[in-house]
């Protein structure tokens, strides 16, 4: 597909689908209007990549719908001198967005926590998906009172939500409705029964 003809999607996805679902932040429109995320996705998927869908990757990891990363992003008010920490992110899109507004992004799996332990405390902490539980793991990492944003596993629902860490705990508030692949690393462990 021409190059031109993706540009023309991208517009679209930040007209049609973006400022029609509340998302404002301009340096959050201007991310996403600019990097191609079909450079993201596997090429049988580049035609969709702009649709508001979860797409599968190659690796069988989810690459969230535009509308849920926009909003998680704007909830997360990353400002230019913090420093974030990226959970779950499976294939460096939402780096890539988060890198034009902070210099201070680190990455990790949500099944390796450990690796993101060096560049602690975090200001910001940004999960790329839907947890049915926080490991306390995950708390260490946070400077006192920074910024939480997640997808949250309510029975057959997800929903974005946002909290302020405090003395290693978080009390997370539903910010919307919204698709959000599940991370199996931040699933509910199994009640041992009889």
């Amino acid at each position: 597909m021409e190059s031109g003809k993706f540009e023309d999607m991208r517009r679209s996805m930040v007209d049609s689908q973006l400022r029609t679902s509340g998302v404002t932040e301009s340096w959050v429109l201007a991310a996403m209007g600019s990097i191609a995320r079909e450079d993201y996705v596997p090429v049988s998927h580049q035609t969709t990549a702009y649709m508001d869908r979860s797409l599968e990757l190659q690796n069988g990891e989810m690459l969230n719908p535009p509308v849920s990363t926009a909003l998680l992003l704007q909830a997360a008010d990353v400002q230019a001198d913090d420093n974030v920490l990226l959970i779950g992110q499976a294939n460096g899109y939402v780096a890539a967005i988060l890198k034009t507004r902070s210099a201070h992004v680190t990455t990790t799996a949500a099944d390796n926590l450990g690796a993101a332990s060096a560049n602690a405390p975090y200001a910001c902490i940004i999960v790329d998906g839907a947890a049915e539980e926080l490991p306390d793991a995950l708390f260490t990492l946070a400077a006192d009172g920074a910024r939480l944003v997640t997808g949250i596993v309510e029975g057959a629902v997800t929903r974005l939500a946002k909290g302020y860490v405090q003395n290693g705990n978080v009390a997370l508030k539903s910010i919307a409705d919204s698709e959000i692949a599940p991370l199996p690393a931040f699933a509910r462990k199994p009640e041992f029964v009889f």
